[in-house]
């Protein structure tokens, strides 16, 4: 890629991530809170469908469940610690108003995570229902808060930081990691659980690849 592309396409993103003016192309405040509400409520949804049917997924999210199905641990408090690291490169990467949005978002569902068994049963799901329907409904959820330039933090974060610093491709190093976290789940789920998990994963990354485009939506 040219250097000049380059640096006018990490301008456009820092000019996206960075403000919050309330006009015909920008997101207000309350535009972004109910947005980025509104996602994390249907993000949640889809990691309790997850949850029921004994899967895990990509990303932070999905390490906080195998952790929380090897150790009994609440998967909402480990998810909110294991984002903790990634807050200073989001800062270096994305500014301010990109971090504190993706605090709120990860605080937010931390919180859901830990009380949503209290509000909500799932308790008889096929695993091949759960992949799909919670592949489609984080993939919902996670571009909604893409398009009010948010993130629930963690391993896209820590990509993005590596390209400024080292070069290395942000989409190849993210699935790198993802492949990882995915592996480990091998450690605490049987093979059929995982191949469902890997299969929601799919859909997940499909659903976002042909629908999270810059190019398709200007509001910021």
């Amino acid at each position: 890629m040219p250097i000049l592309h380059r640096n006018n396409e990490s301008a456009q993103l820092r000019r996206r991530f960075e403000d919050w003016k309330a006009t015909a192309t920008h997101h207000s405040p309350l535009e972004d809170a109910q947005g980025i509400g509104a996602g994390v409520v249907i993000t949640a949804l889809g990691l309790a469908l997850y949850q029921g049917a004994g899967l895990v997924t990509a990303g932070m999210a999905g390490l906080a469940l195998i952790i929380s199905y090897a150790s009994a641990w609440d998967a909402g408090i480990v998810f909110w610690l294991l984002n903790l690291p990634f807050y200073g490169l989001a800062i270096l990467r994305m500014g301010w108003a990109f971090t504190l949005k993706t605090f709120a978002a990860i605080t937010l569902l931390s919180v859901l995570l830990s009380f949503q068994a209290d509000w909500l049963a799932v308790a008889d799901i096929a695993p091949a229902y759960a992949a799909i329907a919670g592949g489609i409904a984080v993939g919902f959820g996670l571009l909604g808060l893409f398009r009010h330039r948010a993130s629930l933090g963690g391993v896209g974060i820590l990509a993005l930081f590596l390209q400024d610093r080292l070069g290395w491709r942000p989409g190849l190093v993210q699935l790198v990691l993802d492949l990882m976290i995915l592996s480990s789940g091998l450690l605490v789920l049987p093979w059929g659980a995982m191949l469902w998990s890997i299969i929601g994963a799919v859909v997940l990354n499909l659903f976002l690849t042909v629908n999270h485009r810059l190019d398709r939506y200007i509001a910021r």
